[in-house]
């Protein structure tokens, strides 16, 4: 199908942005990347009659690494986090699921900002981001404001971002060094959505699990950050008694759709799998 018609406009400034988001008040929307907007605008399920197209920001762009704190502007592509040796070293994960993001085309163009932004259940990295205990940096014409990943999505597609802000940056406390991690994902082809999908953060000291998150995948209508999952690891020896517990603690949280990659009790079954797949992965690179 095509699209409605509507105006394109790119602005070179965020200050310039929120003015066009403001002056076309319920009518705009932000693109970047595109690959979550324009299927939609195809199908008419989204007729914006202005795009706001922030490329050209440059604050937008940057990967920013310290001791104890990441900063990611929301117009790095997937491709930007994979190439990021930096980032790479303090934070695996985030290279490890942007190479399970769709295929390289994607990759290329799709944004960590729009992937996070839109509140679609199947996107990979909003569930990395509530494991890492994110925060999202959000600005309008009221000024600036931080809301937690693990607070951020409220149903499919709807999320705390207000009408009018922009997502412009992700702040993720740098993960301890020596953790280990793992994305596992199940999914019908190269380039789909997942099954089912877990992540995976942990350390060990002395054979006791001191820290622990697990957060899932297109299992609900939102990421889930499966807390109960996680107080099952810690403080235990990660043998197959605690990570069976955490296993039914993840589970216990699922509400997946029944649809075309299965029924409902096989996609919580596969996020079980998966949750202990990312546990023991998780271990195997502990330093």
């Amino acid at each position: 199908m095509i699209s409605a018609a509507f105006d394109y406009h790119r602005p070179g400034t965020l200050g310039e942005a929120i003015g066009l988001l403001t002056e076309h008040d319920g009518t705009a929307v932000v693109i970047a990347g595109g690959h979550s907007l324009i299927p939609m605008m195809k199908l008419r399920m989204a007729t914006p009659e202005h795009l706001v197209d922030i490329q050209d920001i440059a604050e937008l762009s940057g990967i920013a690494v310290s001791s104890d704190m990441i900063e990611i502007g929301a117009t790095v592509t997937q491709s930007d986090l994979i190439a990021s040796d930096e980032l790479f070293s303090v934070c695996p994960i985030l290279r490890e699921t942007s190479l399970q993001t769709a295929d390289p085309q994607i990759r290329n163009l799709g944004t960590i900002g729009g992937n996070v932004a839109n509140g679609d259940p199947g996107n990979d990295m909003p569930a990395i981001m509530q494991l890492l205990d994110a925060d999202y940096i959000l600005q309008g014409t009221g000024g600036t404001r931080t809301v937690k990943a693990r607070t951020f999505y409220e149903a499919a597609f709807f999320t705390a971002r207000e009408e009018g802000e922009i997502l412009t940056s992700i702040r993720i406390p740098t993960p301890p060094f020596g953790h280990g991690h793992s994305y596992q994902k199940q999914k019908r082809k190269v380039g789909d959505y997942a099954t089912a999908a877990a992540g995976v953060i942990l350390t060990r000291s002395a054979g006791t699990c001191t820290s622990a998150s697990v957060a899932l995948t297109n299992v609900a209508d939102t990421p889930l950050w499966a807390e109960a999952a996680a107080k099952a690891l810690l403080g235990s020896d990660l043998g197959a008694e605690a990570i069976g517990e955490a296993v039914d603690a993840a589970r216990a949280i699922t509400e997946p759709a029944s649809d075309g990659r299965g029924p409902a009790d096989y996609r919580t079954h596969v996020a079980g799998i998966m949750v202990q797949r990312a546990i023991q992965t998780a271990i195997s690179r502990v330093a």
